[in-house]
């Protein structure tokens, strides 16, 4: 089952406690290589702002960074985060990218903000832009990045006529319904949020309208995956993941911090339920694990393809999950 689903890798170019933002993209560089190399499908990088552990704010500027410096990966936004830009500013950014790199940009489109509300309302400053506005938002996106029509006064350049791939992104209901309105590709956010997988991915299946750019459904969700040489070592490794998603709970730093034996005395049972809750989706463990793990998924959605994240403290463990599950697909 595994041998004909493509994998992929969503790179946040997080930040260790003893790092700094120069060696998380260095790392992030090195890590899409590595991805390349071991044949996984597409590379994409998220956008997040105001978090002292994630250095992908500025992603189109990253995707350009990875794509001068890899060769035939496909690169994209998991995602642009679309309610903090003009879509003209987009169209323009990404339609610059698929002139330098053709066939190798995609674009991944979020409704949130990806920020706190006094982030957001930085990044906007005038525009008057919010998640109401996505489906108006994509649809002006689109517009840009096709042919010019007769009596269009405001055209993107580079950007017009390239066409450039778009996915909708969603962890609810509502990009899941416009995703398939638009015969668009779907990805969900499980990977952090997977209460309402099941019914996005049914109801974009249900809805699904044929479009020029997609044919049928293409479903493909996110999985944290910390993959080792044995289960123990996974589960140690997880630790980092776990001490970073309660720092997320608490507002405290995101910069990751290194494994440790026990959990015990760092989380009261609530923020254990809620991190576990946020993981609902982690496969943990060696290779047999995994491979049970990402079989069971697989069985129960139906997915089209995996997204994997992995916050392993150290670069060398996470290149190492990686291999882990490329592995298995032969």
């Amino acid at each position: 089952m595994l041998q004909q689903i493509p994998f992929s890798i969503l790179e946040l170019a997080p930040i260790r406690d003893n790092g700094d933002v120069s060696e998380a993209l260095h790392d992030a560089l090195a890590l899409a290589q590595h991805a390349e190399a071991l044949n996984f499908n597409r590379f994409w990088v998220a956008e997040h702002h105001n978090m002292d552990g994630v250095a992908s704010s500025a992603t189109a500027v990253l995707l350009g960074y990875l794509a001068a410096n890899t060769q035939r990966i496909k690169l994209g936004s998991g995602g642009i985060m679309l309610p903090n830009h003009a879509p003209l500013v987009v169209a323009e950014q990404f339609g610059t990218l698929a002139t330098l790199y053709p066939n190798r940009i995609e674009l991944g489109l979020g409704r949130a903000p990806g920020a706190d509300q006094y982030t957001a309302a930085a990044l906007r400053r005038s525009r008057d832009g919010s998640a109401d506005d996505f489906p108006e938002d994509v649809a002006e996106l689109q517009h840009y990045l096709g042919p010019r029509q007769p009596g269009q006064r405001v055209i993107a350049v580079p950007g017009m006529d390239t066409q450039v791939p778009i996915w909708l992104l969603g962890s609810s209901l509502f990009s899941a319904q416009l995703a398939a309105y638009r015969g668009l590709p779907y990805a969900f956010a499980s990977h952090f949020a997977p209460r309402f997988l099941q019914q996005a991915i049914q109801l974009y299946r249900d809805n699904f309208k044929p479009s020029a750019v997609l044919a049928k459904p293409y479903v493909m969700i996110g999985v944290p995956l910390f993959a080792a040489n044995t289960d123990e070592q996974a589960h140690y490794l997880a630790t980092t993941a776990y001490q970073r998603i309660l720092a997320l709970f608490r507002g405290q730093s995101l910069q990751m911090k290194p494994p440790v034996a026990s959990m015990n005395g760092l989380w009261q049972p609530h923020e254990q339920r809620a991190v576990e809750e946020f993981l609902a989706m982690a496969v943990i463990g060696g290779p047999d694990q995994v491979k049970t793990g990402l079989e069971r998924i697989l069985q129960q959605t139906g997915a089209d393809e995996l997204i994997f994240t992995c916050d392993f403290y150290h670069f060398a463990d996470r290149k190492r999950s990686f291999e882990i599950a490329a592995m298995l697909k032969h």
